[in-house]
């Protein structure tokens, strides 16, 4: 045998075994865990380890760190890729990696399976800034906080297989914080989050999941509106109903403040067919409760909300020191047509002042206050005024650095329309055409009162005497420029 040969059987015989069991070779396998990689402690999970062609045998390992639990799991199962913990606790958790072998050969190994125990330490804190509400394309600051000295946080998307990290800002007091940016978002999915906690020596050891933050996209379908009961002005105790209908027949809607870092959110019912809405119930009112309200819609079949509806103002009133004092001119009772107007003033600086009227719900006037001495005042005009202008008005004071807060209001103020009738009258037939034309506004006809009719006999007499006397002074004066004449010629 020649040394060339010899040396080319060694060879073979050396790299044979070997090249059996190096990598690589066959596609890698996909690796995945159910229900799901991060899983609270004590729940069962089961990871998955499947190839893509006949597996003679499948092997599980976790990097860095031996998992000595696969060990146990029995052989049958593990042939067919399953391999189950029954009762997880931190020592499973980890970065996992699978093969399988076939034909004599392994797979590359899958790619890494990060196996995550939540519920070590207490929850997180989950808020957006400055507001959960986003416009379209727009972006937002998640904030996750902890009285605990975490090392890093994760935030977690739900639908999202690519979880954010971040670590932790230093505090002080043993607190913690990670600030997240997230965006553009877009109405046409849910944006949902959880934030986790970590030690930086168990990096798949984390706490408690925050609550459920839902970012709020408002699309671009037709808006709902939004009404208060019994109207945007409330003394502190008070409650409120603020109610979000529309007649596209949303299945849920929810209501916001401007700047606040959370909405409520209700199932909308159907009062009648094509119409849907819901109530949102506030109080006892507090100062907390001051500000500006919208509502959106949404179908449950839909992930994108309405586009919001017109904001509402929700004033509490007694909050702010002076009260002020209204007064009407030219005076309380006015006939329809007529000019009104409505000064409200006080001694104390306000900067504007606000109108309301009894039983309008959701209409107030609001204006600036001019200084003109030797008080603040503003002045509503109403013309030319109408049967609806009547009613009772308040009017209360406010401040430009808080304008949701108002004074005390002042006393009521009664206005009088004396032709509000008219507005009401049946349309008249030529019978009673006549009869209609003698009507006094606001009041009975004048031939069926007989007071009314007294009233005209008493103007018709005092009119007599009148002309009487004065055709008497004429007389008179007649005689005394007649006398002298007469005199002079006869003195000649």
């Amino acid at each position: 045998m020649t040394p060339i040969l010899m040396v080319l059987i060694c060879l073979g015989l050396s790299l044979g075994p070997r090249t059996h069991v190096q990598a690589g070779t066959l596609p890698k396998p996909t690796l995945w865990a159910e229900p799901e990689s991060v899983i609270s402690e004590g729940s069962p999970v089961t990871l998955r380890c499947q190839g893509n062609l006949q597996v003679q045998e499948y092997r599980l390992y976790r990097e860095k760190k031996p998992a000595s639990w696969v060990r146990r799991i029995r052989q049958e199962l593990v042939k067919k890729g399953y391999f189950a913990i029954g009762f997880i606790t931190w020592e499973h958790t980890g970065q996992y990696r699978c093969q399988y072998y076939s034909h004599s050969w392994w797979s590359e190994p899958s790619d890494p399976l990060e196996l995550v125990v939540t519920g070590a330490y207490s929850k997180p804190t989950l808020s957006a800034l400055p507001s959960p509400v986003v416009t379209s394309g727009g972006s937002v600051t998640l904030q996750c906080d902890s009285q605990l000295a975490f090392d890093g946080f994760i935030l977690y998307q739900e639908g999202d297989e690519h979880p954010q990290r971040l670590n932790s800002q230093p505090r002080t007091h043993g607190s913690s914080r990670a600030v997240f940016s997230v965006g553009p978002v877009s109405p046409s999915r849910r944006w949902s989050y959880r934030c986790y906690g970590y030690d930086s020596r168990s990096p798949y050891v984390w706490s408690l999941p925050s609550d459920l933050l839902e970012l709020l996209v408002p699309g671009v379908s037709k808006k709902p509106s939004l009404s208060v009961q019994p109207g945007p002005v409330v003394a502190p105790g008070e409650k409120l109903t603020l109610q979000c209908g529309s007649d596209v027949g949303y299945d849920r809607f929810v209501l916001y403040k401007e700047g606040e870092r959370d909405f409520l959110q209700r199932p909308g019912r159907q009062p009648q067919a094509g119409l849907s809405q819901a109530n949102f119930l506030l109080g006892p009112v507090r100062r907390s409760h001051r500000g500006q309200y919208r509502c959106s819609g949404a179908h449950n079949l839909s992930s994108e909300w309405s586009a919001p509806s017109d904001p509402l103002d929700i004033l509490i009133a007694g909050q702010i020191r002076g009260r002020p004092s209204l007064l009407v001119q030219p005076g309380p009772t006015v006939a329809s047509g007529e000019n009104v107007t409505l000064l409200c003033q006080s001694s104390w600086q306000f900067h504007a002042f606000l109108l309301t009227q009894a039983g309008a719900a959701d209409a107030h006037l609001h204006l600036r206050s001019m200084y003109k001495y030797p008080k603040y005042q503003a002045e509503f005009p109403m013309s030319p005024v109408t049967s609806a202008h009547a009613g009772t008005y308040r009017c209360y004071g406010s401040h430009s650095s808080n304008p949701y807060l108002l004074s005390v209001p002042s006393d009521p103020l009664e206005l009088v329309v004396s032709g509000a009738a008219e507005t009401f009258s049946p349309p008249q037939t030529k019978s009673d055409s006549k009869a209609g034309a003698a009507d006094t506004l606001g009041l009975s006809q004048n031939n069926s009162d007989p007071n009314t009719a007294s009233h005209s006999q008493d103007y018709t007499v005092e009119n007599l005497i009148r002309m009487g006397m004065a055709g008497l002074i004429l007389v008179v004066l007649g005689i005394l420029l007649f006398k002298p004449q007469y005199s002079q010629r006869s003195l000649q």
